[in-house]
């Protein structure tokens, strides 16, 4: 399994290996990027299986890159991970196609939307 996280924090990205590592046995790859822009750039030669994006970065924001993620591969699983738990986000992330939408102050719902083989 590969997950690719997009968040311009260092931390978060830190924190969602922490947590996706302690809950699952087999192994897992991750990629790293720190805007929207990397992440739509790298999605075809890293395949993941699943995105975990941030919605406010720097370059290019989450909503936009899941869009262009989508283009690339209609099939990707993007889920938004946002500290915005609002309905606007939740609508927007909705718009994007994403599979998902958690916040970040509950990030053990991530694994609502992980499924793994």
């Amino acid at each position: 399994m590969k997950i690719m996280i997009v968040d311009d924090h260092e931390a978060t990205r830190k924190i969602l290996r922490s947590l996706i590592l302690l809950h699952i046995i087999e192994p897992i790859q991750f990629v790293e990027y720190e805007n929207g822009e990397e992440a739509v750039q790298n999605y075809i030669s890293d395949t993941p299986d699943y995105v975990l994006m941030d919605v406010e970065m720097k370059k290019m924001d989450g909503f936009e890159a899941t869009e262009l993620i989508l283009k690339k591969n209609p099939d990707a699983k993007v889920i938004i991970v946002t500290s915005n738990n609002t309905t606007y986000f939740r609508d927007r992330a909705k718009d994007a196609n994403s599979i998902g939408f958690v916040a970040k102050e509950n990030l053990s719902q991530i694994f609502n939307y992980l499924k793994f083989y």
